[in-house]
Order: C-alpha cells, then sequence, then structure tokens
C-alpha cells in the first residue's frame, strides 16, 4: 500500500495546506531526496534546537531559582551533576555515595548519566574554564537527542504506510517544552524500539527492547499488562508469554548483579515509589491544594492501584467487546494513560510517554493538538505555582488555579482516550494503519 498523505487524510493538515504551497497533487511524484523520513528528522532536529533555545534563559543563569519556573525551563540535569555525586565521581549504584547522593533512578538511567559524567570530564579536562554542570546538561541534551532520533524513526519503520504521523512527535508542543526536563526520551526510545518489533513479529526483540525499557522507567511495566490484555482478545499466549519471559530474562540481567551486591542503593529506586505521598501533578496532590483531605501513604498507595486495576478490567472488557481486535498502541495509550492518570505524581515531562502512543493510536491533528493545549496548560501552570510555592511574597499561580490546571491536563488526556475508545468500537472509521504484511495477517486472524 502506498504511503497516505497528510493533505489528503488530515483535515487539519488539508485546511492549512496552502501555507506550504497547497495539497500534494494526485500524480505528483515530488523529490525523491526529500523523503518522508529526512524531512521528519530534520523537523524533529528544528524542534528539539527550540526547545534547547528556550532552555537558554535558565542556562545562562545556571538554573538560578525562581527564574528556572518563571522562565518555564526548569531540569533536573543541571542539578543532579552535583546532587547524586557525580562531580564526585561516585559511581551510581555501587560507589561510597552519601545517603543525598543515592539515586531513585532506573538501572540504564543511572548507567546513561554516569557515561555522560565522563564526557564531561573529558570536555572539562580540553575546557577547564566550563561549569561542569552545564557541561553535563548540554552533552546530555545531545545524547538524548539521539534517543529522540530512535523514537522518530522507529514510529516510522513502525507504520509503514502512514511515515508522516511521527512529525507529530517532532512538532507536538510537549516534546519541544519537556524533552529535556529529564531523561525520559531514554525509555521512550526503548518503548518505541519495542513496537517496531512487535510490528514486524519479533517476539524476542520485542521482549528485550520492553525489558530495556523497564530498567529505564518505571511506567513500562503499564505495557506489560497491555500485552496480557491483547492476549485476552487474540489468545495468543504462547506469544505473549515469551515476550514477557524475555522481557523478564533482561531486566533481572541488568539489575540482579547490582541488587545482590548493592542492595541497599539499588532498592532506592523502587523505594521511593512505595514511600511518597501525593505529588505534583496527580488528581490526589490537586484536592490537596483545594481543601481536600491527606491521606496517609498506604491508602493512597491502595486507592491509586485499585483505581488502576479498575481502568485496567475497563479497558480489557472494551477490548474484548470491540468488533475487531484493537491495535496495539490503541490498548497502550489507554493503559499507559491510566497509569499517569491513577498515579501519586505525574512530572510535566511524563507526558512525553504518551505523545508516540498517541500518534500512533489516533494519528489525527486536531484531537492531538487538542490534547497537548492541555498539557501545555498544565506544563504552565505548574512552574508558576512552584515559582511562589512556599515563598513570602512571591508572585506565582495560586493553589486553587493550580488545581484547575490540573483538570485540565486530566480532562484533555480523558478526551484523547474517549476518541482512541470511539476508534476501537466503530473499526471501519479507524485508519489505514499497515504495520507490516506478517502482523496484518496476524491481525486479521485473530479478529
Amino acid at each position: 500500500m502506498s504511503a497516505v498523505i497528510p493533505s489528503h487524510d488530515d483535515p487539519v493538515i488539508a485546511a492549512n495546506a496552502e501555507i506550504i504551497g497547497g495539497p500534494m497533487g494526485k500524480y505528483s511524484r515530488g523529490n525523491p531526496w526529500w523523503s518522508p523520513l529526512r524531512v521528519i528528522l530534520i523537523l524533529t532536529a528544528l524542534g528539539y534546537a527550540l526547545g534547547y533555545w528556550l532552555d537558554s534563559a535558565c542556562r545562562n543563569t545556571s538554573w538560578a531559582s525562581p527564574q528556572r519556573y518563571e522562565h518555564l525551563c526548569y531540569t533536573d540535569i543541571h542539578p543532579f551533576f552535583s546532587l547524586k555525586g557525580f562531580a564526585d565521581g561516585v559511581f551510581p549504584y555501587v560507589g561510597n555515595a552519601k545517603p543525598e547522593q543515592l539515586l531513585d533512578s532506573p538501572v540504564l538511567v543511572g548507567l546513561f548519566m554516569e557515561v555522560t559524567a565522563r564526557i564531561t570530564s573529558v570536555i572539562n579536562r580540553i575546557w577547564p574554564a566550563a561549569d561542569e554542570a552545564v557541561t553535563f546538561f548540554d552533552v546530555t541534551v545531545v545524547l538524548l537527542f539521539l534517543a529522540l532520533i530512535t523514537i522518530v524513526v522507529a514510529t516510522v519503520k513502525t507504520v509503514s504506510n502512514r511515515p508522516w504521523d511521527a512529525a507529530m512527535i517532532a512538532l507536538a508542543p510537549m516534546t519541544v517544552l519537556a524533552a529535556t526536563i529529564s531523561w525520559d526520551l531514554l525509555a521512550i526510545a526503548f518503548v518505541s524500539l519495542a513496537f517496531w518489533a512487535h510490528g514486524k513479529n519479533r517476539t524476542i526483540t520485542t521482549g528485550i527492547f520492553l525489558g530495556l525499557a523497564l530498567c529505564s522507567a518505571n511506567y513500562p511495566i503499564a505495557l506489560v499488562i497491555v500485552f496480557i490484555v491483547l492476549a485476552t482478545r487474540t489468545k495468543d499466549w504462547n506469544r505473549t508469554a515469551n515476550l514477557i519471559g524475555v522481557a523478564a530474562i533482561t531486566w533481572f540481567a541488568i539489575n540482579l548483579p547490582i541488587a545482590m551486591t548493592h542492595y541497599d542503593q539499588w532498592v532506592v529506586i523502587y523505594r521511593h515509589v512505595i514511600d511518597s505521598g501525593a505529588e505534583l501533578g496527580s488528581a490526589w496532590y490537586a484536592l490537596t491544594q483545594i481543601g481536600g483531605p491527606s491521606v496517609s501513604v498506604p491508602v493512597l498507595n491502595a486507592m491509586s492501584l485499585l483505581l488502576f486495576i479498575a481502568a485496567v478490567a475497563a479497558v480489557t472488557a472494551i477490548a474484548i467487546r470491540a468488533p475487531r481486535t484493537p491495535r496495539l498502541a490503541q490498548l497502550a495509550f489507554l493503559v499507559v494513560a491510566a497509569f499517569a492518570l491513577t498515579a501519586k505524581g505525574f512530572s510535566p515531562q511524563f507526558s512525553l510517554w504518551l505523545i508516540p502512543l498517541a500518534v500512533l493510536a489516533r494519528p489525527r491533528w486536531r484531537d492531538f493538538l487538542i490534547w497537548q493545549t492541555c498539557e501545555v496548560v498544565y506544563f504552565i501552570a505548574v512552574w508558576w505555582f512552584l515559582a511562589g510555592y512556599n515563598v513570602e511574597g512571591a508572585k506565582g499561580l495560586t493553589p486553587e488555579w493550580y488545581a484547575v490546571a490540573t483538570v485540565v491536563q486530566i480532562v484533555g488526556t480523558l478526551y484523547f482516550a474517549y476518541r482512541v475508545i470511539e476508534d476501537m468500537n466503530a473499526p471501519a472509521d479507524d485508519y489505514e494503519i499497515i504495520v507490516s504484511p506478517d502482523q496484518a495477517q496476524h491481525q486479521s486472524a485473530t479478529s
């Protein structure tokens, strides 16, 4: 099947095609050099460069407070260099770290930081006048750009007849604004590669990439659940068991050596998830800002888990009753969105998790931009809220308006999820998304 042309397929693109010279003609052959992938890579570079430029207001002042909040350019990367021992040469998880230097990031993220710190050290020897923490940030930005390129290329290769959909990832407002807040792009890259491998029916490769994703973030556990939900419809339990088994082996192979030799440092990664209370970005935290009750951590853990289980059960029921087997990306968006909405905290950069899934699940610019607008509203609100948080006389967003922004974000995610469910229940109106001939044959056999 030939590639879908956005100006023929998407109403938003069609309505604005005149800006770039009008829609592509029916018999247009175009310039072979300007392939969809090349154009999208250029767009990715431009969007990422814009995000880095927006960070310059903070970079030039070493992320001083409250400017880092007022200018919407906060990052975890710069302070971690000093706070987590990289400036002192402490190796993550196995080094002689002080209690406050213990890293609560998954193992592959910690190793990624260590590689970045080593490169920073080399640069510092060549250019000793440079601020090491700023250099650490710059090197991280370059390496994370490679992860973003991986995400975009994997998405282009996953949907062979809709390569232009990946431009939504490159140009998403939250990609521009949030890509350099933390190290989330690393896990998202592995997830995107897992989707690509699954589309090619490469079960072992899918499991390896899923396992690597689990070693880079906690949210991919929701994707393990997604494969189980899909299996309830396809009854392909053999393949699902093999995939999850390989993912588990990959996770153990990377984590077990550290867990067995330095358990006290390794367990910090997961202890924070259990021990933390309601945090920014969650409905639980928003409630406390408008006078709602605070609940104990054990009760909050139970409520969060029960709501997530209920959401997964609802998605499973929808998948079973759908006229046709739902696409993996549709289920993935719904389950990961449920994971996000029921979590005890949801940082602004976590919305990056959902962007590639949204693009694969429902490649429609109108709904995508509605959802992204809601995310941007929250992005602005959380930083302006923190600019005045517990600071006497500071100008910042009030707790009540912060709570409103949280609701806007939640409603935006629910809206996009609703549109995905509509597609699942009306497969005749779904998009002509061809992952691969083999996958299409498998899909038809299990419908």
